[in-house]
């Protein structure tokens, strides 16, 4: 029987730097003077894969933002992986928004992934998995092009590949 090489694409965001993050930007929060008397918070709610972001108006909000980005980019998340909700008003004048984490590549997404991999005529199959695609094929080379045009085209998602292995 001939040789079956796989890899696994997937998107999926590692909660423990997220946590990192959240508590670095809720220190910063503290420290500065343009936070000081807006109640600004972060809460990370793992359960749901989602951030709620709290403060006093859409300007700090938008500045709350910033600083949470800063922090998610050094602990090496993407900001791919993120999906802004609307902004909410809240009690007292104050506003709050729901920012969810990716975790796994969605239906429409990974039908999208794996379209493109059959439009390149390489000789690899792919199929959708749940929450992530797999891929398989002969050769590792080729397995190799197709996580190279994959890396070069922008999905609109954060993508990881794992599970690289050969049988």
């Amino acid at each position: 029987m001939a040789q079956q090489n796989t890899f696994d694409v997937v998107s999926k965001v590692d909660l423990a730097e997220v946590k990192n993050a959240v508590n670095q930007a809720t220190k910063e929060l503290n420290q500065r003077y343009d936070f000081k008397g807006t109640n600004s918070s972060i809460t990370l709610d793992e359960k749901e894969h989602s951030l709620t972001l709290a403060t006093a108006s859409e300007f700090t909000l938008r500045s709350l933002t910033d600083v949470l980005q800063e922090k998610l980019i050094r602990r090496g998340v993407s900001l791919k992986a993120l999906s802004y909700g609307k902004i909410e008003p809240g009690a007292k004048d104050s506003v709050r928004q729901t920012v969810t984490l990716q975790q796994g590549i969605p239906v429409e997404k990974a039908r999208e992934i794996v379209k493109f991999i059959k439009d390149t005529k390489l000789k690899v199959q792919s199929s959708i998995n749940g929450d992530f695609v797999r891929v398989s094929g002969k050769d590792r080379d080729t397995l190799q092009k197709v996580i190279a045009l994959l890396k070069e085209k922008d999905f609109g998602i954060d993508m990881q590949f794992t599970n690289y292995r050969s049988q």
